[in-house]
């Protein structure tokens, strides 16, 4: 997919893979499969390059052991087809009212139904366990409405063709996890990527416009790029940047080091044409590891979460408080009775680091709240008052926070809260209707033709909805049943999720 953006006015930004996609949600697929044994056999590799220089004529025996652990991933969607010569206009009434089949013209049964996968789209994924455990990213699975292809079928370096169910997807990284049924594969070992410098030596490995499996290499070009919007809003965004040639089907592909570890997973590029002039983003590895281990272990994406509000640093503002760079996150506000405020964070801080590590800008501080766990002991450094001071503070679950907040996306373009008293006012319900009101409909969402604002959620699969957290745990994966309130009248109503 192309993606235009007021940074780049003459360039496009091109998510990687050949499907047209969109990346708009977070989800977490079949909760049921969860391997909490997966933290031992994937573990993150925290041993730095040796940069020292030396001679190098050939790289191909570090890419003879890295390319079999790249793999093709092939998506196909099952459509319905109508055969017997039917006028189009009788299958739209058959299909969408209920009507009986149309007879065929001498009398038969009439025309038949039969289903057809379509080819949807095309990338790449890289092998991380010997059991089967693949990275890739979710745009190149999930569908124009984020809904996850019908089939998926992976291409292993010997030609055997696999099929791949969805361990979990994460859409604000991009990032997705597939399992394939096999033993003894080849894999890679990922890497820290915050070990990474700017002139190390990387490789891309992908299957580019299909062309089969390509290695192209060329250096970090920089870390940390972010602000592009590249994947929408809310998203984390970090990316490395690398002038290793990428094209169009390398998404979910490899970016490795010179040792032959993973380092990235290749998912954009800046292009005026749609192909490579030398300005690739990956997923930096670390941030794909910890949705790995998220997804594989718990089924969801746990992030960390301070309830504060937080800016860049001017160079204004380090003359200011007395700082030498503008390294480090102004603190603008804290929400009382959060993390943040309970752990002693003041307004007016600035937060020089992150459990010893430094903090880049405000960017960089959000991503490292965000990867670490919730009920975690962070280590804040903070400048306040022209003193240097270190606070404890019991990171909070940002999805918690958002379920308490009573204002989510439950559907896709589809946002959901609590029942206030001026709710009631503004729809009109009655004091004894209870659940969760839907509080916007997007325009483009595919639930725009069932659902509409100010409709109320009371029971979800025949169990009554009473919070905003409840609406979200009783929905399943597939078809749910809806009873709600509705301009007055009750009423049941299905939808696929």
């Amino acid at each position: 997919m192309v993606l235009s953006t007021k940074n780049f006015p003459y360039a496009r930004l091109s998510l990687l893979g050949l499907a047209l996609v969109a990346v708009v949600s977070l989800r977490a697929d079949d909760g049921d499969f969860l391997d909490p044994t997966i933290v031992d056999r994937v573990p993150l590799i925290t041993e730095d390059l040796e940069r020292d220089p030396v001679e190098v004529v050939s790289y191909s025996y570090v890419l003879r052991d890295a390319k079999p652990a790249v793999v093709s991933v092939h998506t196909s969607r099952v459509v319905q087809v109508v055969r017997g010569g039917v006028d189009p206009r009788q299958d739209f009434m058959r299909r969408f009212f209920g009507l009986p089949p149309m007879p065929g013209p001498r009398g038969g049964e009439g025309p038949t139904v039969e289903e057809r996968k379509l080819p949807e789209g095309m990338g790449s994924g890289v092998i991380v366990s010997s059991d089967g455990y693949i990275l890739t990213n979710n745009h190149v699975i999930a569908g124009r409405s984020d809904e996850v292809a019908d089939e998926i079928l992976v291409r292993l370096n010997d030609e055997r063709e696999l099929p791949a169910r969805v361990v979990g997807r994460d859409s604000r990284t991009d990032v997705a996890v597939l399992k394939i049924d096999a033993e003894d594969l080849p894999h890679l070992p990922i890497a820290d990527s915050n070990n990474l410098v700017v002139g190390d030596i990387v490789f891309a490995i992908g299957n580019p416009m299909g062309v089969g499996m390509t290695v192209t290499q060329g250096i970090v070009s920089a870390t940390g790029r972010g602000h592009l919007n590249i994947l929408g809003d809310d998203s984390y965004e970090n990316f490395i940047q690398t002038d290793a040639a990428i094209n169009m089907g390398n998404s979910g592909g490899a970016l490795i080091d010179a040792k032959g570890r993973l380092v990235g997973i290749n998912t954009a590029i800046l292009s005026r044409t749609g192909g490579s002039i030398g300005i690739g983003f990956a997923i930096p590895s670390t941030m794909a590891h910890s949705v790995l281990i998220n997804l594989a272990t718990t089924g969801t994406i746990r992030r960390g979460f301070l309830g504060v509000s937080i800016a860049d640093i001017s160079d204004v503002m380090a003359e200011a408080v007395g700082l030498p760079d503008t390294r480090g996150v102004l603190i603008q506000d804290v929400e009382e009775g959060l993390p943040a405020d309970e752990g002693g964070v003041r307004r007016g801080d600035v937060v020089l680091e992150f459990n010893g590590r430094a903090v880049r800008n405000a960017n960089d501080f959000r991503l490292q709240v965000a990867q670490t766990p919730p009920g975690s002991t962070v280590h804040l450094t903070v400048r306040r008052e022209g003193e240097s001071k270190t606070l404890h503070v019991v990171l909070g679950d940002l999805e918690e926070a958002g379920l308490a907040a009573g204002d989510i996306q439950l559907f896709d373009g589809v946002t959901v809260s609590s029942l206030t008293p001026a709710h009631r006012d503004d729809f009109r319900i009655p004091n004894n209707v209870d659940g969760v009101i839907i509080t916007s409909v997007e325009p483009r969402s595919p639930f725009a033709r069932t659902l509409r604002e100010g409709m109320v959620l009371v029971e979800i699969n025949d169990r009554p909805v009473e919070s905003v957290a409840d609406a979200r745990r009783l929905l399943r994966r597939g078809a749910n049943k809806l009873y709600i309130f509705d301009r007055g009248r009750f009423g049941y109503l299905a939808v696929r999720n």
